[in-house]
């Protein structure tokens, strides 16, 4: 009835088409969000609402705009999340050093991260390399805990225990401009040169187009301090770091669509391309370990998105994506036969999408979403057997979720069931067993006060992870019988926010305590030798915790301002596996105890200076909280100042920074040390 009252266009039929033809799983539904305001601004996501949305969300939400991310001394998403509370970014070191995020110390395969709306995967290592993406394009970046109170959107964004939300620029045409750009080159310490462009042509009334792309190169040879002793105490060395360099090529293009005022689309192509040296661990007179991985990859995938809001009832978007990856990795000093090793892996997925939203009364909304993929891997190694009988394994998901909403002026609550169902094949060996799951979840926020937004919040969630393909076939160490890592989170928070007098025109503050349990934990245990491991479920983990943050701007004249936030996180993750065993009740690797972040900047018709924090107190590099295994607290301060000069339509802006101001030598991951103080400088044009 509804789709009788629209024509298709044929670039409508193009873009539905191509999900349906390259991912002939697709299942077809559809419906919309709520048409109040409220619905529209954060589908919109106007700026100056990220606060409100934060705190009137009923699990923790933490949004960093692209105003914000300019005044955090960040290069790539990985520097950015770092300010988010209850985050831990496994840094490995320099600029091309790998990136993995773990939130509420869940582990980086429980964090799920979207690319406009559309979830990333790696079903090899099941996580995502977050320092890959530059912030030259971004223009929100998000964070769940739980999951969103938006309940219009894919299965696969109920599938994980938090989600991290990357929103690159759409294209934006005022004062009847139909061209876009800009043009950035930074520069800096350690060989660092990274070029970028920005365009965004508009095509006709409903139809533009960008582009965007950079190069990044860098020999990242920095200066650090060797601790000759392994307690961090005694003799040390000036050293130099190796084998950190980088480059990698980054290209992107879409074609944006809006069909009317309820109906719009998108299509984007996406090529990522990197060389990089892999850096050891810091080991006394072996030098060697610094120079002897490389790692190549490749990244190439395609998505389109179609979303219709057919009436006020009813909305529905489609989704469709095709990834493919490619990884080549060598080490050339390694004790097997071949004296190397040499491997190649290559991975594809087919993905397809369909949601529906019904808005069945005035405060309630009921949605069905639907998500098929499939995921396969193919390798080779430098040993023909090894190559010979590596699995090929080949992965079937099917998600569906059944999830509902009510909003009130005082209240919101959504609620959600999640149905898993998972196949494996596989051309060698054992495959895994087939999965099948339902997965509950269910929140709340309520604000007692109508003159005060003051609300308290709570959710519950119970979620899972696949082992991923290296957990399952990977040689020497897959094991085909793991099962499922299962997750309870519970949490209660309260959040304030108010405008007091147009000086103070913002303050909030969010507390949230909160506790996971994890057990059927995946871990790698050692078997005859420290050569030959095996993965498995051993582990329980109770994780309890407190996250705060804290937010305000000051206007003290029209042209002077001051913005002030801040973050602060408390954690026990503890292992309970074993009663009586060596590591029971002990702190998990990589998790601080405590941790923070700071942000400060001031505003003013000349010049902006801004100033951000990073700290952590003590963390353990094994399950044993020996002294030899701690790693000590760390902070690390950086100083940025910026200009902007008006060229007529155009805008030149030019940005100094000084990271790491006070040059401490630190290491997030023992043995890899982060670089000292560093400068960095950009300059930009906007026309």
């Amino acid at each position: 009835m509804y789709f009788s009252l629209y024509r298709v266009s044929a670039f409508r039929i193009c873009v539905v088409a191509l999900g349906i033809v390259l991912f002939p799983v697709a299942s077809v539904a559809g419906d919309k969000v709520d048409t109040t305001k409220v619905y529209q601004i954060r589908e919109v996501t106007v700026t100056e609402q990220y606060r409100n949305t934060e705190v009137r969300a009923s699990a923790p939400l933490q949004i960093l705009s692209s105003k914000q991310i300019e005044k955090l001394n960040a290069l790539q998403v990985s520097d950015a999340v770092k300010y988010f509370s209850g985050v831990t970014v496994k840094d490995y070191g320099g600029i091309g050093g790998l990136k993995t995020v773990s939130v509420r110390s869940l582990g980086a395969a429980h964090t799920a991260v979207s690319y406009d709306g559309i979830t990333l995967t790696d079903c090899q290592t099941g996580q995502i390399d977050v320092g890959r993406f530059s912030l030259d394009n971004v223009d929100m970046l998000s964070l769940n805990n739980g999951q969103s109170d938006n309940i219009f959107q894919p299965a696969r964004m109920f599938a994980s225990a938090s989600l991290l939300n990357i929103r690159t620029l759409s294209p934006k045409f005022i004062n009847n401009k139909t061209l876009n750009g800009k043009a950035s080159l930074k520069g800096g310490s350690f060989g660092l040169l990274n070029p970028s462009f920005l365009l965004q042509q508009k095509i006709s009334p409903k139809y533009a187009v960008t582009l965007s792309g950079e190069w990044l190169s860098a020999h990242g040879e920095y200066p650090y301090l060797l601790h000759h002793s392994y307690l961090g105490d005694g003799t040390t060395s000036n050293e130099t770091r190796k084998n950190s360099d980088v480059q990698n090529f980054r290209i992107e293009g879409a074609l944006h669509a809006n069909f009317s005022e309820n109906e719009s689309g998108y299509l984007k192509a996406y090529f990522y391309n990197s060389e990089r040296g892999l850096p050891g661990g810091t080991i006394l007179y072996n030098e060697g370990a610094f120079t002897s991985q490389r790692m190549w990859d490749n990244t190439f995938f395609v998505q389109t998105h179609y979303e219709n809001h057919f009436s006020k009832l009813f909305s529905m978007q489609l989704n469709a994506k095709y990834h493919h990856g490619y990884l080549h990795y060598l080490d050339t000093v390694v004790l097997n036969s071949a004296g190397f090793e040499e491997s190649y892996f290559t991975q594809n997925e087919y993905y397809a999408s369909a949601s529906l939203l019904y808005k069945a009364f005035t405060n309630i909304s009921f949605s069905f979403s639907t998500d098929a993929s499939v995921n396969n891997m193919f390798a080779q190694f430098e040993n023909a057997a090894l190559t010979e009988s590596f699995a090929q394994p080949v992965r079937y998901s099917l998600l569906s979720v059944l999830a509902a909403k009510y909003v009130s002026e005082n209240v919101l609550a959504t609620a959600s069931v999640l149905s898993t169902l998972v196949t494996e094949r596989v051309e060698n060996g054992t495959a895994a067993d087939n999965r099948k799951r339902l997965s509950p979840y269910a929140s709340i926020t309520y604000r007692p006060f109508d003159e005060t937004d003051l609300r308290f919040r709570a959710f519950y969630k119970n979620i899972f992870r696949m082992p991923t393909f290296n957990d399952l076939y990977y040689a020497r160490i897959g094991n085909a019988d793991l099962r499922p890592e299962i997750t309870d989170q519970f949490n209660l928070g309260i959040t304030y926010a108010v405008s007091p007098a147009k000086w103070l025109p913002l303050f909030s503050i969010t507390a949230d305590m909160y506790r996971n349990n994890v057990k059927d934990k995946i871990v790698a245990m050692p078997t005859k030798n420290l050569f030959k491991w095996s993965m498995l479920n051993l582990g329980k983990v109770e994780i309890t915790g407190i996250d705060l943050t804290a937010e305000t701007s000051i206007k003290a004249t029209k042209k002077l301002g001051f913005v002030l936030g801040g973050t602060y996180t408390y954690q026990r993750a503890l292992d309970v596996t074993s009663p009586g065993g060596s590591t029971y009740g002990h702190q998990i690797p990589y998790t601080p105890r405590i941790s923070g972040s700071g942000r400060f900047a001031v505003e003013t018709p000349w010049v902006d200076v801004a100033y951000s924090l990073l700290w952590s107190g003590k963390r353990y590099a094994l399950f044993q909280n020996f002294a030899e295994n701690r790693l000590p607290g760390y902070s690390d301060h950086s100083i940025s100042a910026s200009h902007s000069f008006k060229l007529k339509d155009k805008t030149l802006s030019v940005n100094a920074e000084v990271l790491n101001l006070l040059n401490e030598n630190y290491a997030i991951v023992k043995w890899f040390p982060m670089p000292g103080r560093s400068v960095r400088g950009t300059v930009s044009l906007k026309f």
